[in-house]
């Protein structure tokens, strides 16, 4: 497994020393497998946690999954958890009736009632956010789930902010999630924060994490709009803009990426993605603006990092093809 290099800054550790894993029955295996992968690569580079995975589920019994296949090696849920202990509880499939119906996610719900909370962290994926919810954790909380789920998790917590369009929510010491590989999104967030920045992007490109997605982030996420077409060309050029949107693209080097002419690109690209080439680029420019000022750097950063030259002209970009501002955008951290 890749190690950070010798010369990474040292790491400041939270007190966490545990990551316990939820699972509930019919759970969603990406939901698992995702963050837990990318918890157990950063633990690999030296980030001084333990991973645990618990189910309402007998002593050898199978923890069932919506695969059909069992898991085996599943704690039962504990009487008792350490104080430096982080709960993810992943998501399961089907409604929010279903998902919370059968007596065993009922043990699962008493059992977050009993120990999530009271200052302890809790993350949440997909739909285990409604068993967050219906443990009462949720309530005044700012928090968001998988975008079929929505409905169901205002009426499980009425007196909590539900957010709609968010790859994750974080409020206080409660994160929760859209769900499926927006938990490797929330994964990733936590392990900057429980380690560095610098850790969290040795994971993701361990994982081979095309690009990382932030809180701000809408789920149907910018990097993959556009793409649900068949023209591999396109797909070609599209890739090299998301590779590298900081960088100027003139037509003739996409269209030789394209392996045609400027002209058929500019036709083709618009047929497939429904989008100019411009648009595309920006769209993708502007994406990197809104990650920048979402971190916290100022507008003349974010404009360096997008690759637009200065803060009037990520102003004027801006201006074109979004409906708020720079300004806006970092207040909004």
């Amino acid at each position: 497994m890749a190690a950070l290099p010798a010369s990474a800054p040292s790491m400041t550790y939270s007190p966490i020393t545990e990551v316990c894993f939820v699972l509930p029955p019919a759970l969603i295996l990406l939901d698992l497998a995702g963050a837990a992968d990318a918890f157990r690569i950063a633990a690999s580079m030296g980030l001084p946690v333990r991973l645990r995975m618990l189910a309402p589920v007998a002593g050898g019994e199978a923890a069932s999954t919506a695969l059909g296949v069992g898991l085996t090696g599943i704690e039962p849920l504990p009487a008792q958890l350490g104080d430096h202990t982080l709960i993810v509880v992943c998501g399961a499939t089907g409604s929010g009736d279903k998902v919370l119906s059968s007596p065993a996610s009922a043990a699962l719900i008493e059992w977050l009632r009993r120990h999530g909370g009271n200052g302890r962290p809790l993350a949440c994926v997909c739909s285990g956010a409604l068993m967050a919810a219906a443990a009462g954790l949720l309530d005044g909380r700012r928090c968001t789930t998988h975008h079929s789920l929505l409905d169901d998790l205002r009426r499980l917590a009425p007196t909590a902010e539900v957010l709609d369009s968010r790859v994750f929510v974080e409020d206080g010491d409660v994160y929760t999630s859209a769900g499926i590989t927006a938990g490797i999104d929330l994964a990733l967030h936590l392990i900057a924060k429980l380690g560095s920045p610098r850790l969290a992007a040795a994971v993701a490109r361990e994982m081979a994490v095309y690009v990382r997605r932030a809180a701000g982030d809408p789920a149907l996420s910018p990097w993959l709009e556009g793409r649900n077409h068949m023209n591999m060309a396109i797909h070609r050029v599209q890739d090299a803009l998301a590779q590298a949107p900081e960088q100027d693209w003139p037509l003739a080097r996409l269209a030789d990426i394209g392996h045609m002419s400027v002209r058929s690109l500019t036709r083709h690209f618009r047929e497939a993605s429904g989008m100019s080439v411009n648009r595309y680029h920006a769209s993708l420019r502007l994406t990197l603006a809104r990650q920048s000022l979402a971190a916290g750097d100022s507008v003349e950063r974010a404009a360096e990092r997008a690759g637009v030259g200065s803060a009037r002209q990520l102003r004027r970009l801006w201006s074109t093809y979004a409906s708020d501002s720079p300004a806006s955008a970092r207040r909004r951290r």
